[in-house]
């Protein structure tokens, strides 16, 4: 196993470097400082040729431009936060609105606009880069001091695994995500509509025509957003048109903060699998309904690709009866992620 590194221009009059981890099979992962952004993700197909299946651009200025989050780690918090504020021990915290009235993925210039520190570790088993943040205090709105981590970790069993960690000086809300866009034919070569995915999922969250929680939990049983049992991605993806496809957060089942199956995709044509475990609440299902085809999407369409984003659900910092998100002084949010790839 190894790790190479490589220039990748500049941002913000910083030297941006991409880091490639490649285990003993020649399989490798690549990921960067700005946005603490994971890049390629190469891996066989069942005639082990290699490919990557994560949507990504070949070089840096597409992603300070602005994008769709490819491969983005995403904070402070990710997902929407209703009316772009929220209550903390009686005082109210505007955020920085930027979708509609409401705050998504932490506003502008979030976390993944963000130059991060890297370093490099490798041991016996792994090889891996720990990104960290410091954002300070107002940032988007957001109270307190934080410090960010993001680590990337690869193996030879082809898991990626993806840790996010976090500490405040005052009571904040932290909800930290990876936005990969994935295909697992290989990224630019159309539509994802035949993936066939799984979800470990009875219950997916309720929402507005803004996608703001209402607060409820919806059965999937007998709905489009049954995944319960192996579905392609496209299958029903005309009932669900104020969407143009999935937009929705799944209630994982288990016990919330253990490592356990969050969901699993398969590409029939290729072979290629990608099981999902987290310790996190929810995974969002995201058919990239809004991805254009241009050059801001590097070619990528409507569809060509999905995201399982594993996360806290969207608007908890407002909804009491969700799982917390409040980060105190003194506690360390951990939440950790496994992309396990395969062949079927």
């Amino acid at each position: 196993m190894k790790i190479e590194t490589a220039p990748f221009g500049t941002a913000d009059d910083q030297p941006i470097t991409r880091y490639t981890l490649v285990n003993s099979h020649g399989h490798q992962v690549s990921v960067m400082n700005f946005g603490a952004t994971l890049l390629e993700v190469e891996v066989p197909d069942r005639a082990g040729k290699l490919a990557n299946v994560n949507l990504c651009f070949d070089s840096l200025q597409p992603y300070v431009d602005g994008h769709p989050y490819f491969g983005s780690t995403v904070g402070r918090f990710c997902n929407r936060i209703g009316n772009a504020s929220f209550t903390i021990d009686g005082t109210e915290y505007p955020l920085v609105v930027n979708h509609g009235k409401h705050q998504l993925h932490g506003g502008k210039k979030n976390f993944s606009y963000q130059v991060w520190d890297a370093q490099t570790f490798q041991d016996s088993k792994t090889v891996g880069v720990r990104f960290t943040l410091h954002s300070p205090d107002g940032d988007n709105g957001f109270p307190g001091n934080v410090t960010a981590t993001a680590e990337y970790s690869w193996n030879d069993a082809d898991e990626l695994t993806i840790v996010y960690s976090a500490t405040s000086d005052k009571p904040t809300h932290v909800n930290l995500t990876n936005h990969s866009y994935w295909n697992l034919g290989g990224a630019g070569t159309g539509t994802a509509k035949d993936h066939v995915a799984t979800i470990q999922a009875d219950k997916a969250l309720d929402v507005d025509g803004d996608l703001i929680p209402t607060g409820k939990y919806n059965d999937v049983a007998g709905t489009p957003l049954d995944f319960r049992t192996a579905t392609a991605l496209g299958d029903r993806l005309d009932q669900l048109p104020a969407t143009k496809g999935y937009d929705h957060c799944y209630v994982v089942r288990g016990e919330i903060g253990t490592l356990r199956p969050a969901a699993s995709v398969v590409d029939p044509e290729s072979g290629r699998t990608m099981e999902i475990e987290t310790t996190q609440p929810g995974v969002q299902l995201y058919t990239a309904n809004h991805l254009g085809g241009g050059p801001g999407t590097a070619g990528n369409g409507s569809h060509d690709a999905f995201c399982l984003e594993t996360q806290h659900y969207p608007d908890a910092p407002n909804q009491p009866e969700f799982p917390s998100t409040l980060l105190k002084p003194g506690d360390t949010l951990r939440e950790t992620t496994v992309h396990r790839f395969g062949v079927q």
